[in-house]
């Protein structure tokens, strides 16, 4: 564990009321991200020692475990990274460990991993450069790195048309690209350059796709998606009366999607791969 953090205000949260949000519902998150683990996994190999960057509840560092020789999970919240160990405990798993720290500022042992994966948990670096050149450090050479962050607003159905829903006459801002968030790596072309920069070669940005299942029936995946972190943050400032609109409105965006198999959305992501 390291007390070293590069940007204290995402660690309040991650620490705080979000981290706490994701451990109450970890299950329900894993299973809403669950189908881009294969796009990570098919990067790790047997002889393979594993860093998964922003961890969260361990659900891939569990996954990657079962195919690595070693792997360390590293996360900023307490209570996921209590979760993630109780589970690969629960699961028998011996060859994984999860640390509490910053992998922006991580004091990693030089050259440890084969690779580092992260499934949308690259994308709230403070100073991008200088946390994926600590990454590198921590990479043997020839080291790989697979990250998933989010494409852009307009191809992740699952956002663009919560943020409809809840708008309730308002003109919401679009979230920013380039910036700690969602779309923080939403820019190949940045991407392609931040890499580079600090010390990765052949960096590639593949667009992948993903259904996200959000409940089995509306009414489930009402009760887990009005409370996550982005309808929160549509929800504030709004007086009872639009509030209650707003919810109305995404109970019946979730009607919609409602299939006999659940209720999905869809989404897009970037595979930013590189090599160290």
């Amino acid at each position: 564990m390291t007390d070293k953090i590069a940007n204290v205000e995402m660690a309040a949260a991650w620490d705080g009321e979000e981290g706490a949000n994701w451990a109450a519902n970890a299950e329900r998150y894993d299973a809403t991200n669950a189908g881009y683990n294969p796009y990570l996994l098919r990067h790790i190999s047997a002889p393979d020692s594993v860093l998964d960057i922003g961890c969260g509840n361990g659900q891939t560092t569990r996954e990657a475990a079962r195919i690595a020789t070693t792997v360390l999970g590293l996360d900023l919240s307490t209570r996921m990274l209590d979760n993630a160990r109780n589970k690969a405990n629960e699961e028998g798993l011996t060859n994984v460990t999860f640390e509490k720290g910053d992998a922006q500022v991580y004091p990693f042992t030089e050259a440890t991993f084969d690779v580092a994966i992260s499934r949308f948990g690259a994308m709230f670096f403070h100073d991008p450069v200088a946390a994926f050149t600590n990454i590198g450090r921590a990479l043997k050479p020839g080291g790989r790195l697979a990250l998933l962050a989010w494409h852009s607003l307009a191809e992740n159905e699952w956002l663009l048309a919560t943020r409809e829903a809840l708008a309730v006459g308002r003109d919401l801002p679009t979230p920013p690209v380039g910036v700690p968030g969602p779309f923080g790596l939403g820019d190949p072309d940045r991407n392609r350059a931040i890499l580079t920069d600090a010390g990765f070669s052949n960096v590639q940005n593949d667009a992948v796709a993903a259904p996200l299942n959000w409940g089995k029936d509306a009414d489930d995946a009402y009760d887990f998606v009005s409370d996550v972190g982005p309808t929160r943050g549509m929800l504030n400032g709004l007086d009872d009366k639009d509030r209650a609109r707003a919810l109305d409105n995404l109970r019946a965006l979730l009607k919609k999607y409602e299939t006999p198999e659940g209720v999905f959305l869809g989404s897009r992501a970037w595979l930013i791969t590189a090599t160290r």
